[in-house]
């Protein structure tokens, strides 16, 4: 624990001596610094997609649960008739809290989007719906369906489970593959980190046995490279995140008519989130570059 914490101490007070180990410039440099950024951008999409998700559902859920649709499919002559007496089933139903029939006017507007401008909807054979709020303690779907169907031929229940279910089952699992693309994306920054160290390693492995023969001891390099590759692992991971922030932010604001893709960022405190994700990759490239290099030195001596 000690020596973690000497370590830690290195990388933010930093040491003039041990920086000259490691060279300042080069490929190493720029393929940290890039991919550090690339990861980090990649990290607040994955991260705005998770909770883009969990909103989804949760919208879905809530527009959707506690209420059901009965549609009436019926000779014009019958229709204001059959109407009524499902009105009148439902109004001694067990759990409907409440039921009223939609006028034909609105159920026209909510059609009117899918057709043409022009298009005459009057022409179409359009059912008579009659929208269910329910209780807290819910209604016997199936008991009320069964009574309908005796009743009144023309009428069909629809609780939404079947269009509720499957839409945030769907949700969940797209909130699943974002999480698990985050895991994903911290393994490979810390492959890249590692892979980064070990060249530079290797590169100077010349410095490093001259360093050894002048007694330098393993944590004076060890603390240069964990220094070098935590900074700039941590310069390019803020850099992304900046970008990416950006890009989230030109997302359109969520709305009705766009479902998902309208709701893709961030919302109040969860901008707070891809703040996170620099300091994240700070802890991950300081011990992969820890790691990595004490394995190396352990190697070459």
């Amino acid at each position: 624990m000690k020596a973690i914490l000497s370590a830690v101490s290195g990388v933010i007070s930093g040491d003039t001596g041990a920086d000259r180990v490691v060279p300042p410039s080069g490929p190493a440099v720029w393929l940290t610094v890039i991919t550090s950024a690339a990861m980090a951008f990649l990290a607040v999409l994955a991260l705005a997609m998770s909770l883009a998700t969990v909103r989804l559902a949760d919208r879905w859920t809530a527009s959707l649960s506690g209420r059901a649709t009965i549609h009436i499919s019926a000779a014009p002559e019958v229709l204001p008739a059959q109407t009524q007496l499902v009105l009148d089933i439902l109004a001694v139903t067990p759990g409907v809290s409440a039921a009223r029939a939609i006028d034909p006017a609105e159920t026209k507007a909510l059609l009117a989007p899918w057709f043409e401008p022009d298009f005459l909807i009057d022409g179409l054979p359009i059912p008579q719906l009659i929208d269910i709020e329910e209780a807290a303690e819910g209604f016997d779907t199936e008991g009320l369906s069964l009574r309908l169907a005796a009743e009144v031929p023309g009428a069909a229940l629809d609780d939404h489970q079947r269009w509720r279910k499957p839409l945030v089952r769907a949700a969940k699992r797209i909130g699943v593959f974002a999480d698990l693309s985050l895991v994903l994306i911290a393994g490979a920054m810390a492959a890249m980190i590692t892979l980064a160290a070990q060249a530079a390693l290797a590169t100077n492995a010349k410095v490093i046995g001259v360093l050894h023969l002048i007694g330098a001891r393993d944590a004076f390099i060890t603390r240069a490279f964990v220094r070098r590759y935590t900074l700039r692992t941590t310069v390019g991971a803020a850099f992304g995140t900046f970008v990416g922030m950006i890009a989230i932010a030109t997302m359109p604001g969520a709305a009705e008519e766009g479902g998902f893709l309208t709701g893709l960022g961030f919302s109040g405190w969860q901008w707070i989130w891809p703040l996170a994700i620099p300091v994240i990759a700070a802890i991950i490239a300081f011990w992969a570059t820890r790691m990595a290099t004490l394995r190396t030195l352990r190697r070459v001596q």
